[in-house]
């Protein structure tokens, strides 16, 4: 028999994503609905002794020796993020994620992310692809899935609190799991960022009429149907972090946190139904972390982990998003609840969404391809 060795990959370009659909928000939706369902039955492998870990994260001291060294400024992070998904997906691959936030001093995004694609039985690459936008929009599925499963059918008022690259994918993902919306509040720190959002929404979202300007996070947040908070900043004092307060929320409000958020009293009390993305995502940052864990992870899920451990609630109390989908756990059960989701964002997300971007560009004949090898060198 004579041996195959050679080994072929595609390279695709931010411009080569956007031709093979990775900004397909109503599909990634369903994508990320499909991967819960397989997270739920645990057709699917992350990093960690648990199988759940968010990646490996390179950190750097306040103080070093090295004067080269990078500093440990806000959102600097390098990481690796690694994952296998079954179902239908078979494939696994690994985002890399370089973040700083003084990229934007430069004219970058905060974050540049890459994903590499492999075959899960050789462990070739399928793909070395742009990732920005393959994680904005599986980030902003979540919500979307969240929204379908959660939210009041009749919702029609998003509150946003911040209006950048998170905050459109969220709202596109809530425009495709509740078609009825047609109003929006939006809070941003600058003009600029708040008039780019608006001329996006406007061209994207023709059907929301109604954009309101707030001046506070309580105004984005009542009367609204739809909530999230998708603002950046500093972390490690959870009183900087943007809070939401019980007497604000609308009675049937569905709140999808992605980004640095606390509650007061009222809105940790068990009244308040708290749903995971993924209960063993929390589990795992609360074993990597120092205690209390929200103080060096900002969101509500990991809050919900510092509760369980003073005893305050137990884990009994919390959902988890992939038993509500896969129909093992009740969605919404009536008009007045109100429910906050916490959003962590997970490898697995990366692949499922990659995979499926992959196999379209394949399909259509997108991307450059380039040759590994024709015969290995070493074997």
């Amino acid at each position: 028999m004579v041996e195959n060795t050679k080994i072929d990959f595609i390279y695709l370009s931010e411009q080569d994503m956007i031709e093979a659909g990775v900004t397909d928000m109503p599909r990634c939706v369903d994508t990320m609905e499909e991967m819960f369902a397989l997270l739920y039955r645990g057709d699917y492998r992350m990093a960690g002794s648990n199988s759940d870990s968010h990646g490996a994260l390179i950190t750097f001291p306040e103080e070093s020796p090295f004067s080269t060294m990078p500093k440990p400024t806000a959102d600097r992070r390098l990481m690796a993020m690694p994952a296998y998904l079954g179902g239908r997906f078979q494939t696994s691959g690994v985002k890399w994620y370089g973040s700083n936030i003084a990229n934007r001093e430069k004219g970058l995004p905060r974050s540049i992310l890459t994903m590499i694609l492999n075959d899960i039985d050789t462990g070739a690459p399928l793909a070395f692809m742009s990732a920005n936008l393959l994680s904005a929009y599986r980030t902003g599925a979540i919500p979307g899935v969240g929204a379908r499963h959660l939210a009041r059918k009749d919702s029609k008022v998003i509150g946003l609190l911040g209006p950048g690259v998170m905050g459109r994918t969220t709202v596109a993902a809530f425009v495709a799991a509740c078609p009825n919306i047609d109003t929006i509040k939006i809070k941003g720190r600058g003009q600029k960022s708040l008039d780019d959002f608006t001329a996006w929404l406007n061209a994207t979202f023709p059907q929301i009429t109604n954009i309101q300007i707030v001046d506070s996070v309580e105004d984005v947040v009542r009367g609204a149907d739809l909530v999230t908070y998708c603002n950046s900043g500093a972390v490690g004092d959870p009183n900087t972090y943007p809070l939401i307060k019980r007497e604000w929320v609308k009675p049937g409000a569905f709140l999808a946190m992605p980004a640095s958020c606390r509650m007061d009293d009222a809105m940790e009390q068990k009244t308040v139904r708290k749903v995971l993305d993924n209960t063993g995502l929390y589990e795992a940052w609360y074993e990597e972390v120092p205690k209390p864990a929200h103080n060096n992870i900002p969101l509500v899920g990991v809050r919900c982990m510092d509760m369980i451990h003073d005893g305050q609630i137990s884990l009994d109390d919390l959902e988890d998003l992939g038993q509500i989908v896969a129909g093992d756990a009740p969605g919404r059960k009536n008009n007045d609840e109100i429910i906050i989701m916490s959003v962590g964002g997970m490898p697995v997300e990366d692949v499922a969404w990659a995979t499926v971007v992959y196999r379209n560009a394949v399909k259509k004949g997108i991307g450059v391809p380039l040759n590994l090898w024709e015969t290995p060198a070493l074997r």
